[in-house]
């Protein structure tokens, strides 16, 4: 080969907190999402001015994807009668008014679909997070792969789901799916962790099925590639499909990290865009919990994303700014998912940017807006923030 001609290789820019992400056909402006958190706030299922609120701020906060609470795809899906769902076409409009909110401060809208489960039929947190009777007015009959109660709090009896309730679930997440394109929604996650229906089925501390649905790992995997396959086939592939996934029980009966693996590898090869690894909570009954640790899961999830090839999204302990933004920079994680920080700091993104010397913090947040900042300057700490750090990133 002639001197001038051998090829150079590329080295791609390495990417930080506030890159943009692209996955199918949708863009995200930076790397970072605000959860779903359920807030107790719905009548009916339906949406309400106090969503707009929430999830428009936090879109105009510099946010780059913003999920509501999980939704239900199915009343009894709800973990309270106060719950947000998507059983209903008269639940569309509210939705689709945050849809519309949302994309216009500049980020994309996500929508985590669910179902609870054995932990439904409860109140309010702060009422005591009690499982009700299915004879309560406020409660229903909760139900699972098998008739085994959650134990500690959900002591009432769960009722042992037929193949066909089944296949009624997975016709339900793919109704639900089309109620959420037409509400535009760009982003779907199917909630299969925490304890919930989906985690449920790949536990088997929870499925002790002798069916199709329980047994071996690939048979209680059979649930989520059903439900999995249900959506995609509805979901335009142009936009992702995800799914937050029960990675680790933290008991050795129940389902292991390495299981998890498998699992991801699996549900790629049906559809899965990019995996949100979180944990099991399939009983309470757990050791060596790392909750009080910054960015427990990110490890797991370097090493789903290592070994499956598929982007990866994380949660848990990672409000502060420098460890959101390492864990990008060193490419373990391709999206950072905040639950409780969003919810104290609706500018987030922006107080991250300040605190890692972003060269323009402004500029995550909507055009009008900083315009007003930038063109009405004042003297230091008179827009309400604390000095920001000098300091470059490392």
């Amino acid at each position: 080969m002639r001197e001038g001609l051998i090829p150079r290789r590329w080295n791609p820019p390495v990417p930080d907190l506030f890159s943009p992400f692209t996955l199918k056909g949708i863009t995200l402006r930076n790397r970072i999402a605000m959860s779903p958190m359920t807030m107790y706030r719905a009548v009916d299922g339906c949406m309400s001015d106090f969503h707009l609120m929430l999830l428009g701020s936090r879109a105009a906060g510099g946010f780059g994807l913003v999920f509501p609470e999980q939704i239900a795809i199915t009343p009894d899906g709800r973990t309270c009668t106060s719950c947000a769902g998507i059983w209903d076409d008269s639940q569309v409009e509210g939705l689709a008014r945050v849809t519309a909110m949302i994309k216009d401060m500049g980020a994309v809208p996500a929508i985590q679909l669910g179902h609870t489960g054995r932990k439904g039929s409860e109140t309010k947190p702060w009422h005591g997070k009690i499982q009700l009777p299915p004879d309560h007015a406020d409660g229903w009959q909760v139900r699972g792969p098998s008739a085994i109660a959650y134990g500690g709090r959900y002591t009432h009896p769960v009722q042992a789901m037929t193949v066909e309730e089944i296949h009624d679930i997975h016709r339900a997440y793919a109704a639900a799916a089309r109620r959420a394109l037409d509400a535009g929604f760009e982003w779907l996650e199917m909630h299969f962790a925490h304890g919930y229906l989906g985690a449920s089925f790949f536990s088997p501390l929870a499925n002790q099925r002798s069916d199709a649905y329980g047994g071996s790992l690939e048979k209680r995997l059979r649930f989520h590639r059903e439900a999995m396959d249900a959506v995609r086939a509805v979901w335009p592939e142009r936009l992702p499909l995800t799914m937050r996934l029960g990675s680790d029980d933290f008991n050795e009966k129940g389902v292991q990290f390495e299981d998890s693996i498998w699992a991801v590898g699996e549900l790629k090869r049906h559809g899965l865009d990019l995996a949100d690894l979180s944990l099991g909570m399939n009983t309470d009954e757990v050791k060596d919990l790392p909750f009080k640790e910054l960015g427990f899961m990110v490890e797991r999830a370097a090493r789903v994303r290592r070994a499956v090839g598929i982007p990866v999204g994380v949660s848990w302990n990672l409000g502060v700014p420098a460890v959101a933004d390492g864990v990008i920079r060193q490419e373990l994680v391709d999206l950072v998912m905040l639950g409780r920080p969003a919810l104290s700091n609706a500018h987030w993104p922006v107080w991250a940017a300040r605190e890692l010397a972003h060269a323009d913090p402004i500029s995550l947040l909507p055009e009008d807006w900083a315009w007003w900042l930038r063109n009405r300057p004042g003297p230091e700490g008179v827009l309400g923030w604390p000095p920001a750090k000098a300091a470059a990133p490392g």
